[in-house]
């Protein structure tokens, strides 16, 4: 953990912090993060108090005056919303604002309205917008609605197992005109064969267990036509340890797919008042840390994974696992 001790003495050389806005200047997921904390106050190299973090030992910034990287017009992400897509943004702005407000029932929580339009200009760079049939697993973020909104995508189908937000986009679909359908779907239950091998790319936000990517990769990959077929999920490494990336990645390499790209911090998840943040004080790291949540801590990397082999889910029947697919030792940013 010594990289992860050297972020975190980074940041705190600029000034103290709250644990939450210190988690997003380092990589380690949430237990290990606070183990680590623990560790380097029982060091006395800093102290905890009400939540916020300050370095006792000054002597560790020798040398780290000045370093300055991080990219405050595109928010790290190396894209900037201009263009068509400012329009598009205003747009889809206004639609969200009336989507249904997140349940803890289902592990749901949106990105940022400019996260979910950055998400949608990364996909058209790629390649993967224009023409295409595109099949979305579970859509809190309306990334359905954004993409419709740039006239590109052939047609788009979403499932979620609630049924207020597939209403909601169904209802968004007709008054737009939108090349959109949706139904309802438990990625638990038995993929329906109408809708394999019918799509060009897939999107997801997958649940970061084991079991729940496992499931919610290989429908998304049930849904593709072939090689050269592509898929985006997002992943934190809060919440997702190296060794849960390591063996989600075994998964990706399984089913027939390359890494083409992974995009750091690429979507955050706001404190909006619809958003899971509001029924925080369920999370186990809120309780942990003793304070509300004052900083848009929870971010997650953007992957992007292509068919090189004929896609071969790893899960295509009946999948029942209940809360093993929303919950496990890693999971502090979901209720209990």
């Amino acid at each position: 953990m010594e990289r992860i001790r050297n972020q975190i003495i980074q940041a705190l050389c600029e000034r103290e912090m709250s644990i939450y806005e210190l988690i997003d200047h380092q990589d380690a997921s949430i237990p290990e993060f606070f183990n680590l904390i623990r560790k380097m106050e029982d060091e006395g190299i800093l102290s905890v108090e009400n939540g916020f973090v300050r370095l006792k030992d000054r002597n560790v910034c020798e040398g780290l005056d000045g370093f300055e990287v991080y990219c405050k017009i595109c928010d790290g992400t190396g894209y900037e919303i201009r263009g068509l897509f400012n329009e598009v943004l205003r747009e889809y702005s206004k639609i969200a604002k009336d989507r249904p407000e997140a349940i803890e029932k289902f592990d749901q929580g949106f990105i940022s309205l400019d996260g979910v339009i950055r998400r949608v200009e990364f996909v058209f760079e790629r390649g993967d917008l224009l023409r295409t049939e595109i099949f979305v697993v579970g859509d809190d973020d309306l990334f359905s609605i954004a993409s419709a909104l740039t006239g590109l995508p052939k047609r788009i189908h979403v499932v979620d197992i609630d049924e207020r937000l597939i209403d909601f986009i169904n209802r968004k679909a007709d008054e737009y005109g939108f090349p959109i359908s949706a139904n309802v779907y438990d990625v638990q239950r038995a993929f329906p064969d109408e809708l394999k091998g019918k799509f060009d790319v897939f999107v997801t936000d997958p649940v970061e267990t084991i079991p729940g990517i496992k499931l919610f990769l290989s429908r998304g990959v049930s849904t593709l036509k072939g090689v050269g077929c592509s898929g985006y999920f997002g992943l934190t490494t809060l919440e997702a340890s190296r060794r849960k990336w390591y063996e989600i990645q075994r998964m990706i390499h399984e089913m027939g797919f390359v890494i083409t790209d992974i995009r750091r911090k690429f979507n955050v998840y706001p404190q909006d008042e619809k958003n899971f943040f509001r029924y925080q004080e369920k999370l186990p790291i809120v309780r942990r840390v003793g304070v509300g949540v004052d900083y848009n801590w929870y971010k997650s990397s953007l992957y992007r994974i292509e068919a090189v082999k004929e896609p071969k889910p790893l899960v295509e029947g009946e999948m029942i696992i209940d809360e093993a697919v929303y919950k496990d030792d890693e999971s502090w940013a979901t209720p209990y």
